[in-house]
């Protein structure tokens, strides 16, 4: 069973950064594919960026592309998401989560979700 922990969430300003960690316990995940979603108040969970095992391969919603870069390192069983260029249409609890199935960018791919860290962002 893995457990996983997100941080480093907070209040920022719009055109600001934020360096999300999602930290694993109970096992290693240096053998599974990542993501981080996202869900706001009354909207749907949804994709933010994926990457693979190794970290040779990333993936990225439209609407971050350019601005949140997602990273690991095996060696210390973390996943980072750095954010730049803030928005306040990012607001929202951030979380990761173990991709168990083939669908990218679906919730349903994934499982082990951790309890979320908060992202608020002010114009």
């Amino acid at each position: 069973q893995v457990q996983l922990v997100e941080s480093g969430g907070g209040l920022v300003q719009a055109g600001g950064s934020l360096r999300l960690s999602c930290a694993a316990s109970g096992r290693t995940i240096s053998m599974y594919d990542m993501g981080w979603f996202r869900q706001a108040p009354a909207k749907e969970r949804e994709f933010v960026a994926s990457i693979n095992w190794s970290g040779g391969s990333t993936g990225y919603a439209d609407s971050v592309k350019g601005r949140f870069t997602i990273s690991r390192d095996n060696a210390k069983n973390t996943v980072y998401l750095q954010m730049n260029s803030l928005k306040p249409e990012d607001t929202a609890g951030y979380y990761c989560a173990v991709r168990t199935r083939s669908v990218l960018d679906s919730p349903r791919s994934y499982a082990y979700w951790g309890q979320g860290t908060q992202v608020t962002v002010s114009s």
